[in-house]
This record gives C-alpha cells, structure tokens and sequence, in this order.
C-alpha cells in the first residue's frame, strides 16, 4: 500500500484528472436534478429522460458548465463543485415541493419571488423523504472524493482567468440550445412522458435544469416571430376607442372566488347535501358559463390577470400594463379592489398598481384589523366588507365604481386529519378517512362561501343604483397531493380529449344585474353563455351592457365570436358552428399574439398614470 502513496499523490496533481473527475462530478448534479423533475411517477420519468440522450445533454450540461467556470475562478475543485451541488440541489428541492403541494414547477421568474416563497412555506408541512437524504449524501461524497483526488492546479492566474472567460464567451453559442422554441416544443418532445394538455406535464417531461433555464425568456417580453408594429397598429386602426356612455355608466363588480367550481356535475361523488343550493339559483337568475383556465389548484393570478387585461399571454407585469382597470379609470371610474391576504402574494401590491387600481386592500393595510386571527379574512368577513366599502364609497363620492376583489377562503391545501366544519357533506364510509376529511373541508368552505355570495347579491337586489356584478372561479382546488382524490374519485384529468381537458381545467362564471342596471342597459342578463377563456370575460361582460370599449377590446370581441377560448398553454377551441383549419385557427392565434405583444409594451394611458 504504501508503494501506491507516491502515485496516487502524483495522479490527484494530474490536472487532466481533476478536469475529468470535475466535469463527472457535474454530470452527476445534473442526474441528482433529475430525481426532483416530477412529484408523480418519479422512477418512471427518471428512467424515461435516460433513454433521451439530448434531453440528458441538456439538464447536465448547465451544472458541469458551472462547475469548471467556478474551478477556473476559486482554483480548487471541491469548492466549485460543492458552490454548484449546492445552487442545484435546492433548487431540485424547490421545484420537487412545488409540484408536489401546487402542480406547478419552479420557473427562472419565481427567484423574483423569493419573499413569497419564504411565507409561503409556513402554510404547507414540509418533510425528508428517503431520496432526499440518500441524494444529499451522494453530492457530499462527491465533494469528499474531490477534495481528496482532484488537486490539479492551474498555477498562473492570467491562464486560469482567460480559461474562465473562455466559459462564460462559449456560453453564448450554448445559451441558444436554451433558448430555441424548435428545439424545446419539437425536437426535445418526450411523447412517452408528455400530454399536450397539461403545462406542468410539457414542462416536466423535458427534466429540470433544461426548462428552467428556457423559462428565463419568458421573463423577458420578446416580440412574438413575425411581430410587426406597424401591421399591429393597422389592423387595430379598423376600430376607434369608444366610451361608455355617461346614462350607461353602471356600477362593474368583479369577486373571484378562491379555488371554486361546481362539482355537483361529476356523478362520482356522492353528496350528503346540496352545498351548491345557493349558487345554483343564483346561476338561475344569471347569465352563465364555463371559463376555460389555464392552471389548476394554483397560479390563481393567471386567470385573474388575464381577466384584468383581456390577454392570455400575460408577460411579467413588472411595469405599467394596459387594462380594463385603467380603461374604467379613463371613464371617470373609482377603480379599487380588495384581497384578504397578503400584499406581496404574487406581488400583487406592486402589480395591481401597474394595472391601473387607485387603491386596493391587503391584510396588511385592512383585512388583517376585522380577521379573528388578525391576518386574513374568510368569506363570513370579507363579503360583508366588500359591500359596507361600496356603500362608503357612495357616501363619500357617487362616482361610477369598478371594483375586482379575490377572495381567500378555499386556498388548499385542506386538511387530511379533521373535519374542520364538524358535519359532512359526502356521504360518510365511501371514501379513504383521508379524502373524507379533504372533501368535507374542500364542501364545507363551498357552503359558506355560496352563502355569503348570495347575501352580497341581495344586497344589490333591491337597490336604485344600477350594478352588475361578475363572478368566476380561478381553479379546480387542490384536492390531495399528486391529485390522489380526483384519482380515488375516478374523475377523468388525463387531458386526452376536450372533455377531461375541461374537468382539469373548466370553473364558472355568471354575470348578474340587478333590476336597476336592467333598466338602464336594455337587457335581462339571463341564459347560458359560452365556454370563454378568462381574457375575454370582460367582452362577454362588455356585450351584454352594451359597451363598445377601446380598440383592443372590439377587435377581441371579434376574435372571439371565432376563437373564444384561447389560453396561454397553446389551447384554443373554435366556436361552436365555427369551423376552421388548423392553418386558419393558428393564424388566428398569431395574429392575437401580436395584439397582445403590442397591448403590453405600447401603454395608452400615461397622463392617468402620471397624475398618480
């Protein structure tokens, strides 16, 4: 033994070995990532990426890219191994908890939400599992193996700088492997782990590192391919921007309601009462239909800014943004809102702002004094708030009033281990305890909620001021980890066709007026509606007062009556009675991607936003 000493000592100093061993010892980083790629069928996708040679390429050449780039600089092995180890390992820990409590992956644009996170994390029970510690142990001796036999160096510095910053230069050529929608949507398709229908699916099945860092583009607002201004401008130059007429001018309120749809129409569950009572007469006295989101048990944000907006591609809202908040603001509405959670959830404080609310209400700066746990207010708080501010404002200023709240009462996760409402409201013994529990906590804020929406709306019922009101749900809830009750329920979420696409990802919306708001509009605000994707509510609801709007909503309006539902997972559906090709509804979908692009980056209301 003691005759191999001098040569092991002479190899750990061979500077060939420590680079092969380095760039092993990244790769095996980008493995460990790929454990932490799916919260559902782990082993399978594992083994799934694998048998996908360019999918490897891409998720372990990020960490064995950064690994030598660090070596370069710190000059030890160890120490850029153990730098990346340990940037890579919590963000697989972060991503795998993710899909695990919202279906939802860590993207490049969640780091901006690193405050968020962090609250976030008191609301849901972490825990170790088995291939966290075993994974975690691995990394470690990966970096006790290199700190013992990769001690190769580099002596002169000008060397080592110029080999770094010939890392950082080949960064630029590679960074397009990221980058390319070719290759992401085509060329790196893994059928066998990919359903179309699914965002999170298309996402995981590509691993994690890869689509993490082709998400960083989408924080940046690119122009759609073929994008051209002036062509934008032309065609939306068809329609001239139109107010609402000053005898037409209504009260607008808009409550989205927290994880709620109508689950009375799925067979598979056996109710012990009627928790939907209430919502159903008012759906009676309602214009209603089904909204075809884009997310599902989370992303609430997504369907209420698209709403906002009118666009289904929402880009990241980091600065002033045109809506049909500042639209009502231009028309001489108050325009205001409330949401009884936190003010840094989904950044809201700093984003309502850029979509034109005067004011809005958090927990921090309202809800959190009238909350019996002094932060957020559940629905028997906040719906009884939402009509004493409106009546204030009446009070206090008479103005026309646009308000959009969202409530926070049916936020998942439920719990598993309790009751939480002490009745039931599935039948008792047909379910595991553990679904049990989640159906009668998930029923039981159902109940109240539709409760307190019908005695909001007869507040408004008899009332001489003209209101119309819109109500929806922003998701399917949150029904066990890995959707385990939808699955023991047997409700069909496979996303193979358009009916199990609408299970995962259809809610409701009604829109209401009282007797007052008829009068004036000209209309009974009754029947059924059609399927619409959030980012053209507003038109439905616009039509049926009557409004024209500004330009960008006439020519959705006309989109529409062909393409109602377009969503930001690349899903549209034609109007019934409508028949396009594919090359005709792809066209139609690019040409709304150019609108949209042209919507977000060319704001029209600066002197509103100059005198705030």
């Amino acid at each position: 033994m003691r005759s191999l000493a001098p040569l092991i000592r002479s190899l750990r100093e061979k500077l060939w070995l420590t680079l092969t061993l380095l760039v092993l010892a990244g790769m095996g980083i980008g493995l460990v990532s790929l454990l932490f790629a799916a919260a559902d069928r782990r082993w399978e996708l594992f083994a799934g990426y694998l048998s996908q040679p360019l999918l490897i390429v891409l998720n372990l050449l990020p960490p064995v890219v950064l690994c030598l780039f660090l070596y370069f600089l710190f000059h030890r092995a160890w120490l850029a191994y153990a730098v990346t180890a340990a940037v890579v390992y919590v963000l697989s820990l972060a991503n795998w908890f993710k899909l695990t409590f919202r279906d939802d992956p860590v993207m490049f644009g969640d780091l901006f939400l690193v405050q968020e996170a962090g609250n976030m994390l008191g609301r849901y029970s972490l825990f170790v599992t088995t291939t966290m510690v075993l994974s975690a142990l691995l990394l470690i001796l990966g970096g006790v193996v290199l700190f013992f036999f990769a001690r190769g160096r580099i002596r002169r510095m000008p060397l080592r700088l110029g080999l770094a910053a010939l890392v950082l230069v080949l960064c630029l050529p590679l960074s397009r492997l990221y980058t390319s929608e070719d290759l992401y949507n085509d060329r790196t398709e893994n059928p066998a782990l990919l359903n179309r229908w699914a965002a999170t699916q298309l996402y995981t099945s590509k691993g994690l590192l890869y689509p993490f860092l082709h998400s960083v583009a989408s924080t940046v607002d690119t122009p759609p391919d073929g994008y051209r201004k002036e062509a934008v401008e032309a065609q939306l130059a068809a329609y001239t921007d139109a107010d609402i007429p000053a005898d037409k001018k209504v009260d607008v309120l808009g409550v989205m309601l927290e994880a709620f749809n109508d689950f009375s129409k799925f067979d598979q569950i056996q109710f012990a009462q009627d928790v939907y009572a209430d919502f159903h007469a008012l759906e009676a006295e309602s214009y209603t239909g089904n909204l075809v989101t884009s997310i599902f048990a989370g992303g609430t944000v997504a369907t209420e800014r698209a709403f906002l907006t009118g666009m289904s591609d929402l880009g990241s809202l980091r600065g002033r943004t045109n809506s049909y908040a500042w639209y009502f603001a231009d028309q001489g509405y108050t325009v205001t809102g409330s949401h009884p959670c936190y003010q840094w959830f989904y950044n809201r404080e700093n984003v309502n702002r850029f979509l034109g609310f005067s004011s809005y209400l958090f927990s921090e700066n309202h809800y959190a004094a009238l909350a019996a746990d002094g932060h957020i207010a559940m629905d028997d708080v906040f719906f009884p708030e939402l009509i004493r501010l409106y009546d204030a404002h009446l009070e206090e200023d008479g103005s026309p009033y646009f308000s959009f709240s969202v409530t926070y009462q049916g936020h998942g996760p439920y719990a598993t281990d309790t009751n939480q409402w002490g009745e039931d409201f599935v039948v008792p013994g047909v379910y595991t305890p553990e679904s049990q529990n989640i159906l009668n906590n998930y029923f039981g804020s159902v109940r109240s909620t539709t409760r307190q929406l019908s005695a909001f709306v007869d507040h408004f019922r008899a009332s001489q001021r003209p209101v119309v009101l819109v109500i929806f749900g922003d998701h399917n809830p949150w029904l066990g980890d890995n959707s385990s009750v939808y699955k023991e329920l047997g409700i069909d979420l496979d996303w193979s066709d358009k009916a199990s696409f609408m299970n995962y990802y259809a809610t409701r919306y009604l829109i209401w007026a009282n007797d007052a708001a008829k009068r004036v509009l000209g209309n009974d605000f009754t029947g059924s509606g059609p399927d619409l994707s959030p980012n053209f509510l507003m038109n439905q609801v616009f039509a049926l007062c009557g409004f024209t709007g500004d330009a960008y909503m006439q020519y959705t309006t006309h989109l529409m009556q062909s393409l109602p539902v377009r969503t930001s997972l690349g899903i549209s559906y034609a109007a019934p009675g409508v028949t396009l090709s594919p090359e005709e509804q792809a066209a139609l979908v690019q040409e709304d991607r150019w609108a949209e692009y042209y919507r977000r980056t060319q704001f029209q209301y600066g002197d509103l936003w100059d005198a705030r």
